[in-house]
């Protein structure tokens, strides 16, 4: 409601589940300010006949690759994620990762147990696969290859912590 009460524009995909069940939530509220990412010619749902966003890949269409190309077509243009995740969706906690990596936040609502959590670091990844079961988390890791992704969002993070404050103390020392 703050997203609508606000009047941001909303960017959301065309998928099954959680994407169609957003697009029917922002045509019931009747706004406007929506537009639907798609791989490919034709969104799969467009509830509102909202504008449409046509990712073009070369990817196989079909494809967890070919979807996922929308998927970082919307990271690279939102501010912000909102997410609704079951604690087993590879592609939302990719998403969460994707926009982690660009440096924006996600507010993830983990359904259940029906809670929300603010991620904003590296650290808020972890706290994301706790949520996981075993099975979950091993799939995870193998899809998105978070053995290698997790340190180095942890890394960029350093760095850009090490950048900021060298930037600071140069500000004070010239003042």
């Amino acid at each position: 409601m703050n997203i609508v009460r606000q009047e941001f524009d909303v960017v959301v995909g065309d998928a099954d589940g959680a994407d169609t069940a957003i697009q029917h939530f922002l045509h019931a509220m009747a706004y406007r300010r929506v537009t639907v990412f798609c791989s490919g010619q034709v969104p799969r749902n467009n509830i509102g006949q909202w504008p449409v966003h046509h990712i073009h890949t070369t990817l196989r269409p079909g494809t967890r690759a070919f979807f996922t190309a929308k998927d970082i077509a919307m990271a690279d243009i939102a501010d912000s994620g909102l997410m609704i995740w079951d604690a087993k969706s590879t592609g939302t906690l990719g998403n969460v990762i994707e926009l982690l990596n660009r440096q924006k936040y996600s507010w993830v609502f983990i359904a259940p147990p029906s809670q929300f959590l603010a991620v904003k670091c590296a650290e808020r990844i972890e706290a994301l696969l706790s949520c996981m079961s075993a099975s979950a988390r091993l799939q995870a890791q193998h899809k998105l290859g978070l053995e290698r992704r997790l340190p180095a969002l942890h890394v960029t993070e350093k760095q850009s912590t090490l950048f900021a404050q060298n930037v600071s103390d140069v500000l004070h020392a010239a003042h």
